[in-house]
C-alpha cells in the first residue's frame, strides 16, 4: 500500500472523532525551528483568539485489538486495515506544513498490538516531529487507555493537547458495547492526566523553562444516541468530569449508525443532530453561565426539550424569577436572561454605571431583544403593547429547528394552556408551574 493510499484509509477511519480542537495552545516558533502553534484529512478548528487552524486528523492505524460494537474500526468489522509507519507520518505532517496545507496535527489511533506498543509509536512520531524536524506548531494527540503511566507522561510531554475519550454516558453502555473497556480504564489516565497539568503549572511557578505537561489541556468525547442514557445522565456526567478533571470541553458526537447490531440503531437511522446541539448549548451553559446540570434537568423533565434552547427552556421553567429589572439586577442573573450572553452582560453592567438604561440602549449592546423582551423591564416597564402569553412565548423563542417541530405537532402548545407566562407592566402575575407546562 503506497504512503497515499494509507493516508486516504487512515484520514477516513478518523473522520468519526469530534474531540478536534486547537484552542489554549500558547506556542511561538523559535530559531531553527517550524511552525507556530493532497487535502485529505484536513480538518479546521479555532484558536483561542479566533483565529481558523487547518489540522491533519489521522489514525495511526485502524487496526484494533478490541471489539467495541460502535465502533468502524473493531476487529470483527470486515474493512481495509493501515498503519503508518512513524518515520512515514512524521514526514508527511511536515510535507503538508511546508506546502502551507495544514498548522499542526491531530493524532488518534486503534489499539495496535497493546496498548504500550501503540502509545509508543505515537511517541516515535512525536519525538521525530519536534526532535528530528524541530516541529512546533500544535499537536493534539489521544492517549491509549490501558497503557503505561510513564508512557502518557511521555506523550504529555511532546503534544500540546491530550484527549482520553470516554466513549458511552454510562458503565452499563460500555459492559454491553465495548466489553474490553471499563470505566476504571478511562478514568484512570484522564486522572493522571489532570494530576500531571497541575503538578506542571506549580513547577512551571517557580521555574520558568521548566518542560510544558500538555499546555493546552485535556478533552474527551461522548457518544450520543447509542445507548439509552438520558440528558440528564450525561450533563451530570460531563459537570462530573469538569470538576474533577478539569476538563477544557467534553466534546459530543451523534451516533452516526455505520454498523449493524440489536443493542444499537439501525443503519439509516437518522442521527440525533438536534439533541448533539442541545447538549453543546447545556453544556456552554455549565461552563459560562454557572448553571448546574440538576437546574436545567431533573427526574420529572430528564430530556432537553427540543422546541427551545436549554436557557430559554429553564426561564420559562422558571417564571417566577422573571421579569427582571435590568438596570438593578446582578451580572449573574443577567447572565440568565435569554437573549443576554457573557459579553452583553457585561457591557449592561458597565453601561448603566453612567447612566439608567433603556430598550433601544439594550439593542446596541448587544442583547438579542426578540427573546430578553419577555424577562425583562427598563425603569420599571416591558415593551409597550407585547403580547405575553404562553403560545405567543413559546413561538417567539423556538429556534428554526424547534418551530417546525412546533408546527409539525400543535399538541405542544396544549401544555400552556390556561397558564401565565410573567408580568406585564412590570407587575408579577400568578401563573401555573412551568415544570408542568413543559412536561
Amino acid at each position: 500500500m503506497t504512503l497515499m493510499e494509507k493516508l486516504a484509509v487512515l484520514t477516513d477511519a478518523a473522520k468519526y472523532d469530534a474531540a478536534c480542537t486547537s484552542s489554549g495552545a500558547q506556542r511561538t516558533a523559535g530559531s531553527g525551528t517550524l511552525g507556530s502553534a493532497t487535502m485529505s484529512g484536513i480538518c479546521h478548528s479555532f484558536s483561542a483568539d479566533g483565529r481558523c487552524i487547518s489540522l491533519l486528523k489521522v489514525l495511526f492505524s485502524n487496526c484494533c485489538i478490541y471489539n467495541c460494537q460502535y465502533c468502524v474500526n473493531r476487529v470483527s468489522r470486515e474493512t481495509k486495515r493501515a498503519s503508518f509507519t512513524p518515520e512515514e507520518l512524521a514526514e508527511l505532517t511536515i510535507g503538508f506544513y511546508r506546502r502551507n496545507y495544514i498548522e499542526g496535527l491531530f493524532l488518534s489511533s486503534g489499539v495496535l498490538r497493546s496498548p504500550d506498543y501503540t502509545c509508543e509509536q505515537m511517541i516515535r512520531t512525536l519525538e521525530l516531529l519536534r526532535n528530528h524536524y524541530q516541529f512546533g506548531g500544535y499537536i493534539h494527540v489521544k492517549a491509549i487507555p490501558g497503557a503505561d503511566p510513564l508512557l502518557i507522561e511521555k506523550l504529555g510531554l511532546l503534544a500540546d493537547r491530550m484527549s482520553v475519550n470516554i466513549e458511552l454516558p454510562s458503565q452499563e453502555g460500555l459492559r454491553l458495547l465495548a466489553p474490553d473497556k471499563s470505566k476504571h480504564s478511562i478514568l484512570q489516565p484522564m486522572g493522571y492526566i489532570a494530576g500531571r497539568i497541575a503538578e506542571n503549572t506549580r513547577d512551571l511557578s517557580v521555574y520558568r523553562h521548566a518542560p510544558h505537561f500538555a499546555p493546552a489541556g485535556q478533552s474527551t468525547q461522548m457518544i450520543i444516541g447509542a445507548t439509552p442514557d438520558s440528558d440528564r445522565h450525561i450533563l451530570s456526567l460531563a459537570e462530573g468530569l469538569y470538576r474533577r478533571y478539569g476538563l477544557k470541553r467534553v466534546f459530543y458526537s451523534a451516533y452516526l449508525p455505520v454498523t449493524e447490531n440489536a443493542l444499537l440503531p439501525a443503519p439509516g437511522t437518522k442521527p440525533p443532530l438536534l439533541r448533539e446541539h442541545r447538549l453543546y448549548q447545556a453544556d456552554w451553559l455549565l461552563r459560562y453561565y454557572g448553571f448546574q446540570a440538576d437546574e436545567l434537568l431533573d427526574e420529572q423533565h430528564p430530556d432537553l426539550n427540543p422546541l427551545l434552547d436549554p436557557k430559554c427552556g429553564w426561564a420559562l421553567r422558571h417564571m417566577e424569577l422573571f421579569p427582571v429589572e435590568i438596570n438593578r439586577a446582578p451580572y449573574e442573573m443577567l447572565l440568565r436572561i435569554p437573549g443576554i450572553g457573557v459579553k452583553s452582560a457585561r457591557r449592561i453592567v458597565r453601561a448603566r454605571r453612567a447612566s439608567s438604561l433603556d430598550f433601544t440602549a439594550l439593542k446596541k449592546l448587544g442583547v438579542v431583544w426578540k427573546r430578553a423582551q419577555y424577562f425583562v423591564t427598563c425603569r420599571g416597564r416591558m415593551t409597550p403593547g407585547l403580547r405575553v402569553t404562553p403560545e405567543s412565548v413559546l413561538r417567539a423563542l423556538a429556534e428554526p429547528q424547534g418551530l417546525s417541530l412546533l408546527e409539525e405537532t400543535p399538541e405542544q402548545l396544549s401544555f400552556f394552556s390556561g397558564a401565565s407566562c410573567g408580568s406585564r407592566a412590570g407587575k408579577e402575575e400568578p401563573h401555573e408551574s412551568p415544570l408542568s407546562l413543559l412536561a
